[in-house]
């Protein structure tokens, strides 16, 4: 029987391979669905899985690794076994994580078909071990799905073995089928401080590694011409706890942390924010979804969603303090308008996925 096996290991893979995993359902297609334990505790990985009403991964693991290397060393280990036992027809990954080069790998190694969801991004930043990772996974994947016509270009331009199918990204899919849903369920807004807010987010490793760049961040919150909401992710805690700031921090007026929220919490303070300070990825394309619409300051030398950037939803401020600080007045002083349509489809793009998985295996 040909079955696909769909691997995730992070929240934001969660959420982009959610509309993934139903498409596969209603068309009655063979699924398992695999954690591959990159983030393992309940309130990165499976409170994701719970709220969004996912099926219980068939096969899932814990990862516990104090490198990169050694992370997708493990992983790559633990799926081999895996794909070994199951033999798939084809094997989904999304993203840019270890988790997805180490699945990429192991399949390849075994002859097993990888079809790479949300391939193309590049940031050309080669501190980012994320870099890496999407190149790496984008030339050994046989079936790459481009979000954009940019994604499928940087593809063409590397001259990839796979077929490349522009096919828009399943974040959108994701925000539009999720948001309803979150605000009737979430009390998120009755517990805040700050009735109008800026949202932020920092957790990449080139940020809170270097901690005169997270001190600038910290500082340029603090100092804010608008109140800051910070849902703090673990490794950020433990870096500013490492510099004996965190108490500090936690008694400024103008921020308000938080600690990692469910996916339904995070958009609906996503859809009440003034604007969206972050350097996540993953995040300057929810907020281009049509029922989201907020400017995004991309706390980063650089983006791997030009797309956002060109279409005037994100703007690269970079990680000094007064920059950040002086693109905050000006989005609030001289607020541009908000396109009507998002750079990154029209929330199909996981029906477009399965249907060309479908005619490609002939399942």
């Amino acid at each position: 029987m040909k079955t696909v096996m769909v691997v995730v290991g992070t929240r934001p893979e969660i959420i982009k391979m959610a509309p993934v995993i139903r498409a596969l359902q209603r068309k009655k297609i063979p699924l398992i669905f695999t954690h591959c334990g990159q983030h393992y505790d309940y309130n990165m990985s499976q409170q994701f899985i719970d709220e969004l009403d996912l099926p219980m991964p068939d096969y899932e693991y814990k990862v516990k690794a104090y490198s990169q290397g050694t992370q997708t060393a493990r992983i790559i280990t633990r799926i081999e076994q895996l794909l070994e036992k199951t033999l798939p027809t084809l094997v989904l990954v999304e993203g840019d994580t270890n988790g997805v080069l180490a699945t990429a790998l192991a399949a390849v190694k075994l002859g097993i078909p990888v079809g790479h969801v949300e391939a193309g991004l590049r940031s050309y930043d080669i501190r980012m071990p994320e870099e890496h990772n999407r190149r790496l996974t984008d030339h050994i994947s046989t079936y790459l799905f481009a979000p954009t016509e940019t994604a499928a270009n940087n593809l063409k331009k590397e001259n990839v073995w796979g077929k490349i199918y522009v096919t828009g990204n399943t974040v959108i899919d994701a925000v539009i089928q999720h948001l309803p849903i979150a605000e009737k369920k979430t009390k998120i807004p009755k517990k805040m401080r700050f009735g109008k807010f800026a949202l932020a987010t920092a957790h990449r490793a080139e940020n809170v590694d270097d901690f005169a760049v997270l001190k600038n961040f910290i500082e340029a919150f603090a100092e804010a011409p608008l109140s800051v909401v910070y849902p703090m992710h673990p490794r950020t805690k433990k870096r500013l706890q490492q510099n004996k700031i965190y108490a500090n921090i936690r008694k400024s007026g103008n921020i308000e942390i938080l600690p990692p929220l469910g996916y339904l919490d995070f958009l609906v303070l996503m859809s009440k924010s003034e604007m969206i300070i972050t350097d996540s990825g993953g995040i300057q394309e929810e907020a281009t979804a049509p029922c989201i619409r907020k400017p995004v300051l991309v706390i980063r030398l650089s983006t791997e969603r030009p797309e956002a950037v060109k279409a005037g939803f994100a703007e690269v401020v970079g990680v000094e303090k007064n920059k950040i600080i002086k693109a905050m007045e000006r989005t609030l002083d001289n607020p541009k308008e908000i396109p009507e349509k998002s750079p990154y489809g029209d929330g199909k793009a996981a029906e477009k996925i399965v249907k060309i998985i479908e005619e490609e295996l002939v399942l």
